[in-house]
């Protein structure tokens, strides 16, 4: 990721979600993801973002290998 590129955008794409549906995941206030999609991200938001995008990235990884590891158990 680049750095001009907005985390909260992002995120939301990557996971298939709004802005609404992400402060729900993140248990935070709307108005907060909003400002943080402005900017205005602290720290630790912008670290669980980060995880979340991360998780996904994993879970794609981990889906490819099961399938690897069952084409060569067959």
């Amino acid at each position: 990721m680049s750095e001009k590129e907005n985390i909260v955008k992002l995120t939301c794409k990557e996971l298939g979600v709004t802005q609404k549906e992400l402060a729900e995941m993140l248990d935070a206030q709307p108005t907060a993801v909003s400002n943080w999609a402005n900017g205005q991200i602290p720290k630790m938001a912008q670290l669980a973002l980060e995880l979340l995008l991360e998780n996904k990235s994993l879970k794609a990884d981990m889906a490819i290998l099961k399938q690897a590891h069952a084409i060569l158990h067959r």
